[in-house]
Parts: C-alpha cells; sequence; structure tokens
C-alpha cells in the first residue's frame, strides 16, 4: 500500500487516519515482519489488523558469493516461483540489483533470463521484498544507498506495480532511498518511456540500445521490430531531464556483430545531441549462448572512438560472473 491507500486502509477499520502512516513506517521503514513485531501499534488494534490483514514476505533459498564480493540471492515467491536479486558492493556505495517479472517476454537473445519466457508480472510487494529482505539481512551499520531496476524482467512490461514500487521505495517514511538513487532499465518500450517521463518520478533512467542500426538491433531484440530505433530514440530526445541528469545507453558489446569501429562511429552520429552518457558492457557469456565476449583491444577501441565524439563512455566491469550474477544472468 501507498500512503494514501494505508491511511484509508485504517480509516476503514475505524481507525484514526494517522494510525495508516504508523502502520507505513513500521512495514517499510521499520521492516517489521509481522503485524505482532508492529509494537508501535497497541496490542488492540494488533488484533484488528490481524483479522484483516498480513505481512507478506519472500524467502531466501539459496545465496552465493563471488570472489569479488558480489552476492546472488535466489528468492521463493508465495506462488512457488523464483527470483533473482544480486547485492554489489563497492568503496562507497551498496547497490541492489531487482527484479520485476518471473523471467522475461523481451526475448533478447544476449540474456540468459529471457531463454524461459516471461511466467507472471511481481506484484509491487514482491519488487519492494526484495529490498527489505536483503537490507534485513545486513549488518548493523550497513545499508543500501542504490537500487537498480536491472534485474529479472522488462520494468516498463510491469509499469503500474514498478511504479508503486518505486513511490514506496523512495517515501521519507519508508525505505527513504531517494529517486536520484535508484535506476531503471528498460529494453525501449517507447510509449512507456514516454509515460515514465510524464509521471511525477524522478529517477534515472538507462536504455539498452546495443545496436547502431536496426537491422543489427533486430537481430538481438526483437522489440525492436515494434519500436524501431527511430521511435525508441524519439522517446529519448523528448524526455525530460533535470538540470545535470542525463540519460544512459547501456550497450552490449558482442564480438563480431556490434563492436566494429564503424558500430562506434554509427552509434555517435545516432546519439548526437541527446544528452547522455554510454555504458559499454562486453558480453557476460553462459552455457549454451552463441555470442563470444569481445577482446580487450576491441573494447577499449570503442570507448576511445565514442570520447573521441565527446561521449562519455564507460566500460563497466563484470560483477558475479563466476556465480552467473552478472548482466544477462540471472534466471528463475
Amino acid at each position: 500500500m501507498r500512503l494514501i491507500e494505508a491511511e484509508a486502509f485504517a480509516g476503514g477499520l475505524g481507525l484514526e487516519s494517522y494510525r495508516g502512516r504508523q502502520i507505513f513506517h513500521q512495514v517499510y521503514g521499520k521492516a517489521a515482519d509481522s503485524i505482532d513485531a508492529m509494537t508501535e501499534l497497541s496490542k488492540e488494534v494488533r488484533g484488528l489488523l490481524s483479522q484483516k490483514a498480513y505481512i507478506s514476505r519472500i524467502i531466501e533459498v539459496k545465496r552465493q558469493c563471488s570472489i569479488d564480493g558480489t552476492e546472488k540471492f535466489l528468492f521463493a515467491l508465495e506462488d512457488g516461483h523464483r527470483i533473482e536479486s544480486v547485492l554489489i558492493p563497492d568503496e562507497d556505495r551498496l547497490t541492489l540489483c531487482i527484479s520485476t517479472q518471473v523471467g522475461c517476454g523481451m526475448g533478447c537473445t544476449f540474456c540468459l533470463t529471457g531463454k524461459g519466457g516471461l511466467v507472471r508480472n511481481l506484484r509491487s510487494s514482491e519488487i519492494i521484498n526484495q529490498v527489505l529482505a536483503v537490507q534485513g539481512g545486513l549488518p548493523d551499520g550497513r545499508r543500501l544507498t542504490n537500487i537498480v531496476i536491472m534485474g529479472m524482467g522488462e520494468p516498463l512490461a510491469n509499469y503500474r506495480h514498478t511504479v508503486k514500487a518505486i513511490e514506496i521505495l523512495s517515501h521519507p517514511l519508508g525505505p527513504a532511498i531517494g529517486a536520484r538513487r535508484i535506476t531503471l532499465s528498460t529494453s525501449g518500450l517507447a510509449p512507456q518511456i514516454k509515460k515514465l517521463g510524464e509521471s511525477s518520478l524522478n529517477i534515472n533512467l538507462a536504455i539498452s540500445l546495443n545496436a547502431p542500426t536496426d537491422e543489427q538491433r533486430n537481430l538481438i531484440m526483437p522489440i525492436n521490430k515494434k519500436y524501431s530505433m527511430a521511435k525508441l530514440l524519439g522517446a529519448c530526445r523528448e524526455y525530460p531531464l533535470k538540470r545535470r541528469r542525463m540519460l544512459s545507453f547501456e550497450y552490449v558489446l558482442l564480438a563480431g556483430l556490434n563492436d566494429s569501429p564503424e558500430d562506434a562511429h554509427r552509434i555517435a552520429r545516432l546519439l548526437k545531441g541527446i544528452r547522455c552518457k554510454i555504458n559499454l558492457i562486453p558480453f557476460n557469456e553462459f552455457p549454451g549462448s552463441p555470442y563470444k565476449r569481445p577482446s580487450e583491444e576491441s573494447v577499449l577501441r570503442f570507448q576511445e572512438i565514442l570520447a573521441g565524439h565527446h561521449f562519455s563512455a564507460f566500460i563497466r566491469k563484470s560483477r558475479g560472473a563466476d556465480i552467473l550474477a552478472a548482466c544477462g544472468q540471472l534466471r528463475e
């Protein structure tokens, strides 16, 4: 429940509206895992709540730790389906990568998640529960600093629940993760990008581009056949950006397919005039994939060409590849 919904829920039980604020804060801000644990409320109020509601949880089935410190969590949902989340420690940041769907229906050929197709959307509660579950398992004094909505699924294909989860996660009475510290990654659903731009959310937006032409992008990202690069980049050019903010374009480099110097020059021409940065992601290989990771030389050459066109281009370090926790390696 959003705060306004929690207040209405309390009113429907004959309670004062401020009880809704207490409930919201206890569940999201204090991460109470049961109604009995909400000791700020009287025993009578807790008894009334117990008749009408419960606090959902997801169960940690397995946790793996990479040699680089990245941790991958396998969570079981109430219906038995499973999702994965990834915790990425850095010098001054602790980032959690969360999922928005069980599986994915986008069918990107370089991504392991989409191999099994889409099973279902996650509810907002299941998206939020990933954050609460991981935060609850951290040692005292450590807190999540950033959220990246880049796990399993296409967030904008589950627009309503994803937006609701973001609103709750960023609320001052909830986990209070600032919108500037939340990044959503999309494969390019142009109408939803426009809708997101018209919302009150002030989060960071990352677009998985991965190719400089429709012909190349059609091969690896079927969504491009519905929303061509012209439509996608049109939505990006119209996306309202706050001062000092920019879009991020994610570019997975696949050896021999989209990593040539000519491809780099085409990308520079394509993105000219868009306030953006480009994250280069050397392909993270997984069993059965037809693609190969490009050489370090070709990755550096690609970066140098973009820099020569005055773009900020960063090579994303693969984290957790040894436990299949890197970009494009998550699965149910």
